[in-house]
């Protein structure tokens, strides 16, 4: 009796986690077709990168955050810009239409190092970097490894400072198992998603509401896909990696760096990061203004003119 108990509870199981797998394929399919590439495909050594380019002029290279996409830039800040810019926007490797290896770094150094690969593919001269949130990271670690690849530094709501707190909207990303990543990403994190969409969105978005076109033309949907989910998980756990060997640097900058950031941003609270780098640094100047964490989508004009005003810098 013992054994047809066994037998049926793993039977059971099994049927569960079919259904769950089988859910997570069709969610990812359908997010694959409702946000296709928008833009074109370059190699590097991640893979294939995908960028959107638009404009001509001066050149301005926007790096997404955490679990974000070049979609983030695409609702009014990549428009703008481009009337008298050559403004590229990129899919981080490993996120969105980009390749990235389970094995390749993910480190903000090394994602720098990507960076630094596609404005040579690009023929980008010295290029302002943009960088929200971990792309924010990205480009000061940049801007730290290879001073002459750029002309300034316009950072929105930046990681740029070691911290040991966590947003409650990124907990799930905690998973240092490679194999637990994956198993997670196949028959849990789609459903979690969809289930904790509102919740994380406010915490995301808030005190803002999240915009209308969110999950298409900013490119929201891509988050219900496991590779997503997998390389989101990669990046939370190496964000901080760099960042203690960053700030001792930090003070060598030569380009003009300067930072928007919401006042009640809910991921990185303007007290542990923005402000407090001001006060280490106080030629590292930061413009506070009334918002969450999302201004790229929220107030893309905001975000926009705060970037021309860096760039008249340089």
């Amino acid at each position: 009796m013992g054994w047809v108990i066994l037998i049926v509870i793993l039977g059971v199981l099994a049927a569960l986690a079919l259904r769950e797998y089988r859910f997570t394929r069709t969610m990812a399919a359908k997010s694959r077709e409702a946000v296709p590439p928008k833009g074109d495909f370059i190699e590097i050594s991640t893979g294939k990168l995908h960028y959107l380019e638009k404009g001509s002029g001066p050149a301005i290279l926007l790096i997404h955050g955490l679990g974000g996409n070049l979609r983030h830039f695409d609702m009014g800040v990549i428009d703008n810009l481009a009337t008298d810019h050559r403004v590229v926007a990129v899919d981080r490797p490993g996120m969105g239409w980009s390749d990235r290896p389970d094995d390749a770094p993910a480190n903000l150094q090394a994602q720098a190092g990507y960076m630094a690969e596609v404005i040579s593919a690009l023929s980008l001269d010295r290029p302002l970097l943009v960088g929200h949130s971990l792309g924010g990271g990205i480009s000061l670690a940049l801007a730290l490894d290879h001073p002459e690849l750029t002309r300034g530094l316009a950072l929105v709501a930046p990681l740029c400072l070691p911290t040991d707190q966590t947003s409650p909207a990124f907990k799930a990303q905690a998973i240092p198992s490679p194999l637990m990543r994956k198993l997670v990403s196949l028959f849990l994190s789609t459903r979690a998603t969809i289930r904790n969409r509102d919740a994380n969105l406010d915490l995301v978005f808030g005190p803002e509401p999240v915009p209308g076109g969110f999950p298409l033309q900013g490119g929201g949907l891509m988050a219900l896909r496991p590779d997503q989910f997998r390389n989101m998980s990669r990046d939370f756990l190496h964000a901080g990696d760099d960042l203690n060997t960053m700030l001792a640097r930090y003070d060598t900058l030569p380009q003009p760096v300067q930072i928007i950031t919401g006042r009640d941003d809910r991921i990185l609270p303007i007290d542990q990061q923005a402000v407090e780098l001001n006060r280490r640094f106080p030629q590292i100047k930061v413009e506070l203004v009334d918002g969450g964490h999302m201004l790229p989508l929220t107030q893309p004009e905001l975000t926009a003119q705060f970037i021309r005003r860096v760039d008249a810098l340089t």
